[in-house]
C-alpha cells in the first residue's frame, strides 16, 4: 500500500512529476504543438507542476498539494477560458491530465491529514 512517509518522498509527488513530463511533451506526442494556445499552457503548467513536486520531494509541506491541486483544476477549465475546446486532442489530453493532477493532489492533502506525523 502507498502511504506517507516521513522523509518527504511520497509517491504523489513522483506522480505529479510524471504528470508534468507527459503534459510537456503532449503537444508533440498528441498533436497539437502548432495550436500555440494549449500549447503554451500546457508547457508552463507542466513546468510549474514540475517545480512544485521537485520542491515537495525535497521539503514537504501541504500548501504545494493545494498548488497542485488548483494547476490540475486550471488544466481542466483552460479550454474553455482560454478558447480551445475546439481542439480535440488539446482538450481531452488536458482534461484527462488535469483531472489526473487533481485526484493526486487531492490523495497527497488527504494522506498528510490523516497520517500521524511530528508536530513542532
Amino acid at each position: 500500500m502507498l502511504t506517507a512517509n516521513t522523509n518527504g518522498r511520497r509517491p504523489q509527488d513522483l506522480f505529479n512529476l510524471l504528470i508534468a513530463a507527459c503534459l510537456f511533451i503532449s503537444p508533440w506526442i498528441v498533436g497539437f504543438v502548432g495550436d500555440t494556445m494549449p500549447t503554451r499552457n500546457a508547457w508552463i503548467v507542466a513546468v510549474v507542476l514540475a517545480l512544485v513536486a521537485v520542491a515537495a520531494l525535497s521539503v514537504f509541506a501541504e500548501w504545494e498539494e493545494w498548488v497542485n491541486l488548483v494547476l490540475g483544476l486550471w488544466l481542466m477549465a483552460s479550454p474553455w477560458m482560454l478558447g480551445f475546446t475546439g481542439n480535440f486532442n488539446a482538450f481531452w489530453t488536458h482534461m484527462i491530465l488535469g483531472v489526473l493532477t487533481a485526484a493526486v493532489s487531492a490523495w497527497a492533502v488527504w494522506d498528510y491529514r490523516h497520517e500521524p506525523h511530528a508536530t513542532a
